[in-house]
């Protein structure tokens, strides 16, 4: 890695690179290797020694929202699931060790970090499938192929009416150029989201609508989904809500919520309907038929769909810490999503929206 940064340095880095692993110490030992490594890399070469700021890429794992139900809204302060905090015995966090390494590394080095934590991120990179709008168009496009057209939400009921924040790719990236220059942002961690606060009783019908597909009228009883039920899913976590770290001080230690440990139920799992005969057969069909990228559905993070409709908990975190610093950035959640599947059609992933509506009329 220093070989391949030879001759190269810069006063700002941003550091987004990743690897997914299902083990979480795993995930945690690769992907703190990654940050250590390219910072070792830097040093070797000297590239460091003008650095100002370190810009590192996070999410709102960070609060443990994959665990359970999380206090909301999540703040910047609240603190890490380590250590034994609340009682519980936290699995590993890979945001965590990566936060150790740059915070460890600034210190020696004299410059500044900054940790972004963006939430369920809407964009699109090319042969990258990792994000929310991606499945969600390609689970649109089938559903509009089938006879009647109709897009049921495939996630619980809970999750379709619990607000969350979600972060445009756009929006993150003006962010980290933000961040880079703004006074007094560094040596800190911060929520970026779009600023607004949605859910999918407004967003699934637009959605619907976008692609040409209907919604039925009572899109959560067993007669709607009843035909999907070898694709259901019905799973308890095995984990702690998050807000147990909270509970004494909220006055909520004896809450019901807190026993009951957390679960993803959904209807129609995203990751098994993906794998159905027909389901495949009609993606061939569609792929064929406007020249979409081979790879868009296999690699298509399912699993992750799963996840975010699934969980029966919202996600809504507070910009005030950025917004305090002087940092202005918006985006209306819809545009993000419309804007991404816009690029998505570009970039070949999905069909042309209006001519596959006119196809399947």
């Amino acid at each position: 890695m220093a070989n391949s940064l030879s001759g190269i340095s810069a006063d700002y880095i941003y550091f987004c690179a990743y690897l997914a692993k299902s083990d979480e110490e795993e995930a945690a030992r690769v992907n703190g290797a990654l940050l250590e490594n390219f910072i070792k890399a830097l040093d070797f070469t000297g590239a460091i020694k003008q650095l100002k700021r370190f810009i590192l890429t996070c999410g709102f794992k960070h609060y443990g929202v994959h665990l359970g139900m999380p206090k909301q809204p999540l703040v910047e302060t609240d603190p890490r699931l380590e250590g034994g905090i609340g009682g519980v015995k936290w699995p590993s966090n890979f945001y965590y060790v990566q936060q150790k390494i740059i915070e460890d590394a600034a210190a020696r080095g004299g410059w500044e970090w900054i940790c972004t934590l963006p939430n369920d991120v809407i964009g699109y990179a090319k042969g990258n499938f990792m994000n929310e709008a991606a499945s969600l168009g390609l689970y649109a496009t089938i559903c509009k192929m089938q006879p009647g057209s109709k897009l049921i939400f495939p996630g619980n009921k809970k999750n379709y009416f619990v607000y969350n924040c979600w972060t445009s790719a756009e929006l993150h990236a003006r962010f980290c150029l933000w961040a880079s220059t703004a006074p007094g942002a560094g040596n800190n961690i911060f929520n970026v989201v779009n600023g607004d606060t949605q859910s999918f009783q407004e967003l699934w019908p637009r959605l619907a609508e976008r692609f040409g597909c209907k919604i039925p009228e009572d899109m959560f009883s067993p007669s709607t989904t009843g035909a999907y039920a070898n694709q259901s899913t019905n799973m308890d976590m095995k984990t702690k809500h998050p807000i147990v770290v909270h509970a004494q001080k909220m006055g909520i230690a004896d809450n019901h919520i807190l026993k009951t440990p957390p679960a993803l139920c959904l209807p129609i799992d995203p990751a098994k309907w993906s794998q159905r005969d027909d389901v495949k057969e009609a993606w061939k069909t569609v792929q064929s038929k406007y020249d979409l990228d081979e790879d868009a559905w296999d690699k298509a993070t399912w699993d992750f769909l799963t996840f975010v409709l699934g969980r029966e908990w919202g996600c809504v975190g507070n910009v005030n810490k950025a917004r305090n610093l002087g940092w202005t950035g918006y985006e209306d959640t819809w545009d993000s999503f419309e804007n991404a599947f816009r690029m998505l059609e570009e970039g070949g992933v999905l069909p042309p929206v209006e001519q596959l509506k006119k196809d399947y009329s």
